[in-house]
């Protein structure tokens, strides 16, 4: 499935959260906090659009929809969700 954003709306892929801290401990899935790192597969055909592919990037917390595409999370948020990229 091939997934092509309209607008100023940008498909993310998520990153992988951590799962054991510096430590050595495990933490469950339910106590990890939601990662606002991803990085960006497709964007929109808007003129505003800040980021390309493969950019690293940093995105409000609570922003976009998720979807799965060929049972990997991604994450479809507008630009101004954007924060920052990472670099």
């Amino acid at each position: 499935m091939k997934i092509k954003p309209l607008g100023e709306r940008v498909l993310l892929k998520k990153t992988e959260k951590e799962t054991k801290t510096a430590g050595g401990l495990y933490i469950p899935e339910t106590a990890q906090e939601k990662t606002q790192e991803a990085v960006v597969v497709a964007i929109g055909d808007s003129q505003d659009i800040k980021v390309k592919p493969n950019d690293k990037v940093i995105h409000d917390k609570y922003a976009g929809t998720e979807i799965k595409v060929e049972g990997v999370d991604h994450l479809i948020v507008k630009n101004e969700d954007i924060i920052a990229i990472v670099s």
